[in-house]
């Protein structure tokens, strides 16, 4: 069985694609959600299709036909600027969340300028006064790219580990 063979990243790319992450996860953690809509390109694809269980091994468990979301930049400012609402009812109180980011890995493409990212994340979240404490947890795969303007995402998909979300509602970003 052959491996692929797997070309070093340059150093100060890798630390600047993390912390472009890190930031992100910064924003989100802190309510500056503006400030993490910035973060993306016009052309945003963010997904998060669904886990489903079937039997055999190396059989593909991630349906192509559903998602659980389908969002575009333009849809997910029209949610964030309800975060700044009266309206934004799921969030008021507003909840203590938190993001962890790991196992980040970097891949180059054709274009100097773009980079395949994979990353592990944990997201935990409370709310009001509850003892519950609800998490999301899986992988993430995006394109992220270099513009003149700093690091930007331009597709995320969000590979989620359960297949049974176990969350009160949808309304994080993650």
């Amino acid at each position: 069985m052959s491996h692929p063979i797997i070309s070093p990243i340059n150093a100060s790319v890798y630390m600047e694609i993390m912390n472009l992450l890190y930031t992100e996860a910064y924003y989100l953690d802190n309510g500056k959600y503006k400030e993490w809509l910035q973060l993306f390109t016009e052309d945003l694809s963010y997904r998060m299709p669904m886990r489903e269980t079937v039997e055999g091994v190396g059989v593909t468990n991630i349906a192509n036909d559903i998602d659980f979301f389908d969002e575009t930049k333009r849809s997910l400012e029209t949610r964030v600027n309800r975060l700044y609402t009266k309206s934004a009812w799921v969030e008021n109180p507003a909840t203590r969340q938190r993001h962890f980011i790991s196992n980040i890995y970097v891949e180059e493409t054709e274009n100097i300028n773009v980079y395949k990212v994979r990353s592990y994340f944990l997201f935990k979240r409370s709310r009001a006064s509850t003892h519950t404490i609800e998490e999301l947890f899986g992988e993430r795969h995006d394109i992220c790219q270099k513009k003149e303007d700093g690091w930007k995402i331009s597709s995320r998909t969000i590979i989620p580990d359960q297949s049974v979300i176990t969350t009160m509602n949808m309304s994080m970003f993650l």
